[in-house]
C-alpha cells in the first residue's frame, strides 16, 4: 500500500506543476480584445486565434485528474486510519481512583473552618 501511496504523491505534484504551468501560460479572457485592434496578435506562439482547443482540453484534463488522484489518496488514508484498530494500539481503560477524604472539610484540606 506504500508503493501505490508513493506514486500517487509524486503524480499528484507532477500533475499539480503541470497544471500550473499550463494555467499561466493561457491568456486571459480581455487579453483577446488587443488582439482584436491589431497588438500582433498573429506573432504569437499559437497563432492569431490564441491556444484555444489545445490547452483549454489539456488544463480541463489534469483538473479532473487532479480530484481523482486527491479522492485516491483520501481513500488509501482513510483505509489506513481503519486498519489502525487491526494492527493492536493499546486502547484506554478507565479505573476509579479513590482518594482519601479528609474529614474535618468534607474532602477539601485547603478550604478553612468557617
Amino acid at each position: 500500500m506504500d508503493t501505490v501511496e508513493t506514486f500517487l504523491l509524486i503524480l499528484l505534484v507532477l500533475n499539480a506543476i503541470t497544471l500550473g504551468v499550463l494555467v499561466l501560460v493561457q491568456q486571459g479572457q480581455g487579453a483577446n480584445v488587443g488582439a482584436a485592434f491589431g497588438s500582433g496578435a498573429a506573432s504569437t506562439m499559437f497563432g492569431g486565434r490564441g491556444p484555444g482547443g489545445v490547452l483549454v482540453k489539456a488544463t480541463t484534463f489534469l483538473a479532473v485528474g487532479f480530484f481523482a488522484i486527491s479522492f485516491g489518496l483520501a481513500y488509501i488514508a482513510k483505509e489506513r486510519a481503519a486498519g489502525i484498530d487491526d494492527v493492536g494500539m493499546p486502547q484506554a481503560i478507565e479505573q476509579p481512583v479513590e482518594v482519601p477524604a479528609d474529614d474535618r472539610n468534607d474532602g477539601f484540606p485547603d478550604v478553612p473552618d468557617l
